[in-house]
């Protein structure tokens, strides 16, 4: 049976930076300071959770704080959500890049007539179509791989991206992204039988699966060029998108996964005959991903997001996760968001 033979059976189951600007001050001795603007942005709400702090510098991005570097809230509107509302008749819809293959996260149900896709990234689109253009319903998916989310969005193929897409620094500098959504961290997933424990020296000698354009490939190949991942491990084998690593597993193809946890604990309970291997070896936020230019569609988003972390993520995460990543759902929340892009 080949991959794509092996995908479809899966299927049956269930199965899925405009940078910151940098501004200076002149100062006495033709010394240069970078200045610090608030973000600009509606007013803060009584109750709601937000800190806002000195506008972030490009040039000294890290990833642990890469979530940050969003733009404030906003109801209004601009150029990219005239050009969505100025579609007409059919094509009067919400573009967004999605999965088709990740259970639970975006997958077709195809116990739901059409094979309805669903879950928990699913929820969240239908929550920003419902904002923008008032229609929850009004949205084009289409399903690409995960390395095509960048030139999804680029191409201008999508208006937005909601896959399971990690904040980094490297995708700033292409992208634009949300607030986080979702917080996640990179896992081994590995046969039962396996001799795999973890992100260690066990790992030697193995081939490892992950998804082209995906962090945890490239954790790992700046793990084993550091010397924190056995020289011997194999980190050759990529794929399209993630669920195609799950299928060389099941093949001997591959004898370890190296993905999102959340993600890894979706295909466990796709197979009961793999695991996850160790606890998370980073922490990730997942982001909604925009044109680096679409402010307007950014800060709406975000807007979303604040009334959606309060009435809707729960519920979402309930509904999809809770049986997957357990009923408590306190390290999968997101951090009180920071809006530290200025412009």
């Amino acid at each position: 049976m080949d991959a794509n033979r092996a995908r479809a059976s899966l299927r049956g189951w269930g199965g899925v930076a405009t940078m910151a600007v940098l501004c200076a001050l002149a100062l006495a001795f033709a010394l240069l300071l970078p200045c610090t603007q608030r973000a600009p942005g509606e007013p803060h709400r009584a109750g709601q959770k937000v800190a806002a702090g000195a506008q972030a510098r490009a040039d000294d991005c890290v990833d642990a704080e890469a979530h940050e570097r969003t733009l404030a809230p906003s109801g209004a509107d601009g150029p990219a959500i005239d050009a969505i509302r100025a579609r007409t008749g059919a094509k009067r819809k919400l573009v967004v890049g999605v999965d088709q293959n990740s259970y639970r996260w975006g997958y077709r149900n195809p116990n739901t007539e059409g094979a309805r896709l669903e879950g928990f990234d699913i929820d969240l689109v239908h929550r920003i179509a419902e904002d923008v253009l008032g229609d929850r319903d009004a949205v084009q998916f289409k399903a690409i791989p995960t390395s095509q989310r960048i030139p999804a969005i680029q191409d201008g193929r999508v208006d937005m991206v909601v896959r399971t897409m990690t904040i980094t620094c490297a995708r700033l500098r292409q992208v634009a992204f949300s607030a986080p959504y979702f917080r996640t961290g990179q896992q081994v997933l590995a046969p039962k039988s396996s001799t795999v424990t973890g992100y260690d020296g066990s790992l030697a000698h193995k081939r490892i699966c992950t998804a082209a354009g995906s962090t945890a490939h490239a954790k790992l190949d700046a793990d084993r060029k550091a010397g924190r991942l056995p020289a011997s491990a194999d980190i050759s084998a990529t794929v399209p998108s993630q669920l195609d690593c799950l299928v060389r597993l099941q093949l001997g193809e591959a004898d370890a996964v190296v993905t999102d946890g959340a993600l890894a604990a979706s295909q466990a309970a796709q197979d009961p005959t793999v695991e996850l291997k160790g606890a998370a070896f980073t922490t990730e936020y997942y982001g909604v991903a925009m044109k680096k230019d679409a402010d307007d569609l950014v800060r709406r988003v975000n807007r979303v997001l604040v009334g959606y972390r309060a009435n809707g993520w729960q519920q979402s995460y309930d509904d999809w996760l809770s049986a997957t990543l357990g009923r408590d759902p306190a390290a999968s929340k997101p951090p009180a968001p920071r809006y530290l892009r200025g412009s």
